[in-house]
């Protein structure tokens, strides 16, 4: 059978009775009514079942059992203050702390210059970057194990509050000695979803938006699997063969001509990277600070 766990205020009562004399003075320091205060202690009478306080016309003294009682309440408030001090210590360090997920194209691309800025801040201020595909990420979100996300995928699932904070879109790229690089004309989408290609592994919003928009074509087994955009760049440069990757990925190798960008009639690959957050609605503190400087910094140029 469980037993009553006595009230932490009627405890404080009792010891400003021994430390100051009287019940009312005791009732003061711990801003309660007198008469709330009586009532409360002859609850823990009750429930203890043994006389704490002698009452008489000059005020309220305590008894022997009570005097026993009061010592071992000293302890026991005495280690509730101990727990509070630990939880606003535990509070202080996570204010201190942030933790963020990031899918890799984020990563790699976005989120050290994001960071820079907010360590500017922020001084003092730990941060701890979790990289993986952008399902992953949002898993770590919805399970608390991150103050914030930034994905790539298309949709964002119940439970999450988003904000845009960029624009991205996919290209296909080839070597310049690839058929599809002297091309007068653009590829059709059919032939695109026709052909084996280095694609990123599933769970990754790359991977999820080239998948959706060719859901409504048949499509052979992919050429190669990759964790990265960085591995998808390196298949396609050693003449693996095509891929659709983000132009983050590839910029400077389309600039420096090592590879081509192919367009794809009809095909839609923009898309938006998003950051993705738990409770509450509007984020503060740091979590908000890294949001508002991704929005600021973040918008792509398209190529």
């Amino acid at each position: 059978m469980s037993r009553p766990w006595p009230d932490l205020a009627v405890l404080a009562v009792l010891v400003g009775v021994d430390d100051l004399g009287s019940l009312g003075a005791a009732a003061r320091r711990e801003g309660m009514a007198q008469p709330n205060a009586s009532r409360a202690v002859r609850r823990l009478e009750a429930e203890l079942g043994v006389p704490l306080l002698r009452r008489g016309p000059r005020g309220s003294l305590l008894t022997p059992q009570g005097t026993v009682v009061v010592h071992w309440a000293r302890e026991v408030l005495a280690g509730a203050g101990h727990l509070l001090d630990a939880a606003e210590a535990l509070r202080e360090e996570h204010r201190s702390e942030l933790s963020v997920g990031a899918s890799m194209t984020i990563a790699e691309h976005l989120v050290p210059g994001w960071l820079g800025e907010l360590r500017r801040r922020h001084d003092g201020l730990r941060i701890q970057l979790q990289v993986h595909n952008s399902r992953e990420v949002v898993e770590h979100v919805l399970a608390g194990r991150c103050h914030v996300g930034f994905v790539e995928s298309p949709s964002v699932p119940r439970g999450l509050h988003s904000a845009t904070v960029a624009h991205d879109r996919l290209v296909v790229v080839v070597t310049p000695e690839h058929p599809w690089a002297r091309r007068r004309r653009p590829l059709r989408a059919g032939e695109l979803a026709a052909t084996p290609l280095v694609v990123r592994e599933p769970g990754s919003g790359t991977r999820t938006t080239l998948d959706e928009a060719l859901r409504d074509l048949p499509r052979p087994e992919p050429l190669l699997e990759l964790s990265s955009g960085a591995a998808v760049r390196a298949a396609v440069l050693a003449g693996v063969g095509p891929a659709v990757v983000s132009i983050l990925a590839v910029r400077e190798q389309v600039e420096a001509g090592t590879l081509r960008v192919v367009e794809v009639e009809g095909l839609v690959l923009a898309r938006r990277l998003r950051a993705v957050w738990r409770e509450p609605r509007r984020l503060t503190g740091p979590a908000g600070d890294l949001v508002a400087t991704a929005r600021r910094r973040g918008q792509l140029v398209n190529a």
